[in-house]
């Protein structure tokens, strides 16, 4: 009795492209079922939640986890890819109105601000508040249970006439590049951060030392507003950038690391598209 349009898809969902599975024109929601015979609720698996969601942990939803969920082939991280540039002038210009504090960040923070603004960290819409980095550092997952492996912070060395509710500006070699609300106001401990987070607490570890030499002493966490796009001087994409250079229907294989890939990672990756 619900006002659900039922299609086969004619195979395995994970072979599907996103406009297999959404419809066209694109369904608001899509449920994939991905077996049958169980008894399932009304309500479904969401792609942030365990597979273990359900009877097995007292949770109102399906009989079990794996069964019913909502999903799209090759969706972002939490289901929606942010995107968290201000499009109207008017907006813009009220926010910025707004500050408090214009703050000049170095290029480490730029770096976080332009992956928060166009998505890449999905699905944060901001910098890490208190409760959600002590979830990350702690469990390596956000309080809605995605996975998330390292806290994204925006440090201080200080904050004092900055109180919560309060907007900063932030600029980047005196652009105005975005406004972050300053929901939270915490002074992190680095040597749990550094322990949970690295394995170890030692200085020699050169993340560590960064960490508790070069950063500053306490984060402010909240919703980020794009107010103009970082311009570095190299080149760089967005995310939307990349999906759209990807071919459609096609699985992809992604590798990341620190350098140009050299002949043994060429073959892993030659390995893992076979």
């Amino acid at each position: 009795d619900l006002p659900w349009e039922k299609i086969s898809l004619g195979k395995p969902f994970w072979q599907c492209i996103e406009k297999e599975l959404k419809g066209d024109p694109p369904a608001p929601i899509t449920y994939v079922f991905k077996s049958f015979g169980d008894i399932h609720t009304t309500v479904p698996v969401e792609p942030h939640e365990s597979e273990r969601t359900g009877r097995f942990v007292r949770q109102a939803k399906t009989e079990c986890g794996i069964h019913t969920r909502t999903t799209s082939a090759g969706s972002p991280h939490g289901g929606a890819l942010m995107d968290l540039m201000v499009k109207d002038a008017g907006k813009a210009k009220e926010l910025v109105d707004s500050c408090v504090k214009a703050v000049e960040i170095n290029e480490r923070q730029a770096c976080d601000v332009f992956c928060l603004l166009h998505g890449a960290f999905s699905p944060l819409k901001g910098f890490m508040d208190e409760t959600a980095y002590s979830s990350v550092v702690k469990d390596m997952r956000l309080p809605e249970k995605q996975l998330f492996g390292l806290p994204v912070t925006f440090d201080m060395r200080d904050v004092s006439g900055i109180k919560k509710g309060d907007k900063l500006l932030l600029k980047w070699k005196g652009d105005d590049v975005a406004v972050l609300e300053a929901s939270s106001i915490y002074k992190p401990n680095k040597v749990v951060e550094a322990k949970e987070v690295y394995g170890t607490s030692s200085l020699e570890h050169p993340t560590v030392f960064s960490l508790i030499q070069e950063t500053g002493d306490y984060y402010i966490g909240g919703n980020l507003h794009g107010i103009k796009s970082i311009a570095f001087p190299y080149p760089i994409q967005t995310p939307a950038d990349v999906r759209a250079m990807l071919p459609e229907g096609k699985p992809v294989v992604a590798f990341q690391n620190r350098n140009p890939i050299h002949r043994a990672h060429f073959e892993l990756l030659v390995c893992a598209q076979r």
